[in-house]
């Protein structure tokens, strides 16, 4: 035996209200669209049919509720439509036609009209076909679910439909004359069908501008301060400028206006869209390519389909076309910038630089107009990589902040210009380099390397250190760290520790034992084992620094050794490398020892107190 669904109408009004609209006031858009669509599909039967809407408050004179009337001398509906449509939950009077003209309609779930119940407890629609001779005829519904259908006592004299609404008292802040006014400029302020509004007797025309973009304008300049004053007015913002947009795939026009400072790079830009003319949504975040959130857009769009809610678009094969199309107009735009107005990209990129290294990671013409304008932090300063480039043949660069820490110093002194790539996307730019400029060459650079560029010593000097060497060897092996020394700048950086990708491999690994429980400090250690043994790390002594020179001539052997593990403990912490267990121990230590060796040249034995014995102090 089947069964019917049973629906609680109070439950589906409270899932709109809470889950699928906005606000109360989306029952203003959803008679909107209702209207609209009615008068379209009027003009299906009457091609050359106008088309208008009417709304008039009463607000009764003995302070009871506000009704508010709306009239739209659209298609109408049969005795039979009424039946089906307004009754019958996700049923929509536009259906049968989508799929011939699925773009000629606006609202296509058949559910708007239950907004209505989120404001009042009862709908009246007094409603007259347009197609042949039929009744006006009267629906009234309830908001338990109960209607009933009888013809109208005051018949219309035209096709059309009329609804009423009875402002409920916890709702009457929606009914207000300003509120209502503010609701349909909102909404269906860009409609093509005029709008009027009857308070008291007084009748105005609520749209009468229309899109701006689609205005004609005397001039280029008038169009530009048109259009920057529209985004100042919707955004309430000042915008840089407007770049006109333009998809023929879902047939969308609009403008999108140039923020004047960088948001967030993880945040969507929300952008206002109108389907039909009619506000969809203020916060759509799928319309424009994820690299394009320097700017903020108002687009109308003619076929794109609406989520249920009506206020987004759904994912489909035509606004992904429309994206694309989308992003191309603001590519033309930024591209035009790079060829006639390189200044006013340079403040652009200034500002947007991120967007601007997206896109030039989305699109090769683009990189090749952008990228010597875009600007990188190296350890020389921040220049473009134009002037890098026209300075240096060989691109060099760190993929990570503390490569990039532990050589910018040494690496500027020694005249080299290191870029920092640890930022997002530099990394993927300069290694793209290459493949879009053959003539070019992009490296990463390491820590590794840098000793490659100091002064070698001479045989003296050679002879000077050669205890040092011995001694740093010996006290170092532990930590699979080699030494050296070379001369190199700047003279006060006693030493610099460097190492290549193993030798990093290897320090994190020994880390991550330290701090693991037995069994997978076993697994660490099995790598460890298979890995190659050779030293991978490396201090180097600057023989330019004094301290460096003064350590090579301590004739006491111990003392030295604790200057070169103090010395190499400094060098891993201004190199940004953690400190794995043994090494805080041998920094501990070292203090200890030092502060005790000086203690010890200070102390002449527990019996001094300043008596006659004692040392005099000047």
């Amino acid at each position: 035996m089947d069964h019917r669904f049973q629906v609680s109408l109070r439950g589906v009004i409270d899932l709109l209200s809470h889950h699928l609209y906005s606000s109360p006031g989306v029952y203003v858009r959803e008679l909107l669209q209702n209207a609209t669509d009615a008068i379209r599909a009027r003009q299906h039967l009457e091609s050359q049919h106008p088309g208008t809407l009417r709304l008039e408050l009463m607000e009764k004179q003995d302070g009871g509720a506000t009704t508010l009337v709306f009239t739209d001398d659209g298609v109408g509906l049969t005795e039979e439509e009424v039946h089906r449509f307004l009754a019958t939950i996700g049923e929509s009077s536009k259906r049968e036609a989508l799929e011939a003209r699925r773009n000629d309609f606006i609202g296509q779930f058949g559910i708007g009209l239950l907004s209505c119940f989120m404001v009042c407890d009862e709908l009246l629609v007094v409603t007259r076909s347009a197609r042949g001779t039929h009744p006006t005829l009267e629906w009234r519904g309830r908001h338990d679910g109960t209607y009933d259908v009888r013809p109208a006592a005051h018949p219309l004299e035209r096709p059309g439909t009329q609804v009423f609404l009875t402002a409920r008292a916890d709702m009457a802040e929606w009914f207000t004359p300003e509120r209502v006014r503010s609701l349909v400029l909102h909404y269906g302020g860009l409609l093509p069908f005029p709008i009027h509004l009857t308070v008291g007797g007084q009748t105005e025309h609520l749209n009468r501008d229309g899109a701006p973009w689609s205005a004609s304008y005397e001039s280029p300049s008038e169009r530009r301060e048109a259009l920057l004053a529209y985004g100042r007015q919707v955004f309430d913002m000042d915008f840089l400028d407007y770049i006109p947009l333009r998809a023929t795939s879902g047939d969308v026009q609009g403008v999108a206006f140039v923020l004047p400072a960088s948001p967030h790079f993880n945040a969507k830009q929300k952008h206002r869209v109108y389907l039909k003319s009619m506000l969809l949504s203020e916060s759509a975040d799928n319309l424009l390519p994820d690299w394009a959130f320097f700017v903020k857009c108002v687009v109308n769009a003619n076929a794109l389909r609406p989520t249920a809610s009506r206020e987004s678009f759904y994912e489909d094969a035509v606004l992904e076309r429309a994206r694309g199309s989308l992003g191309v107009a603001l590519r033309r735009y930024l591209m035009d910038l790079a060829r006639e107005e390189p200044r006013a990209l340079q403040r652009l990129i200034a500002l947007h630089g991120l967007s601007m290294k997206a896109l030039a990671l989305d699109d090769d013409d683009f990189f090749r107009l952008v990228i010597d304008w875009l600007p990188f932090e190296t350890s020389l300063g921040m220049m473009t990589l134009g002037d890098y480039r026209r300075a240096y043949s060989l691109v060099r660069y760190t993929p990570t902040l503390d490569g990039f820490r532990q050589v910018a110093r040494v690496a500027a002194a020694q005249g080299l210009c290191i870029i920092n790539a640890a930022y997002t996307h530099d990394t993927a730019l300069l290694e793209r380099l290459p493949q879009l400029f053959p003539e070019v060459r992009a490296e990463p650079f390491s820590s590794a390397e840098l000793p490659q560029s100091f002064e070698e010593l001479t045989d003296d000097e050679r002879h000077a250190v050669r205890s040092l060497v011995r001694v740093a060897d010996r006290a170092l092996l532990p930590f699979r760290c080699g030494v050296e020394v070379r001369k190199f700048l700047p003279a006060e950086v006693p030493t610099l520790y460097s190492t290549d990708e193993e030798g990093a491999f290897r320090r994190e690994a020994e880390r991550a034992r330290e701090g693991a429980d037995d069994l997978y400090a076993g697994v660490v250690a099995g790598v460890l084992e298979g890995a190659p043994g050779q030293l991978h790390a490396k201090l180097c002594f600057n023989y330019l620094n004094p301290v460096v020179r003064r350590m090579a001539r301590v004739p006491d052997r111990e003392v030295m050794k604790l200057s070169v593990e103090m010395l190499y403990v400094q060098s891993l912490l201004l190199g940004q490398h953690p400190l794995s267990a043994r090494e805080m121990t041998l920094l501990n230590q070292g203090l200890l020892g030092l502060i005790d060796a000086r203690l010890g040249d200070d102390d002449e034995g527990p019996e001094n107190d300043g008596g006659p014995g004692s040392r005099e102090v000047h």
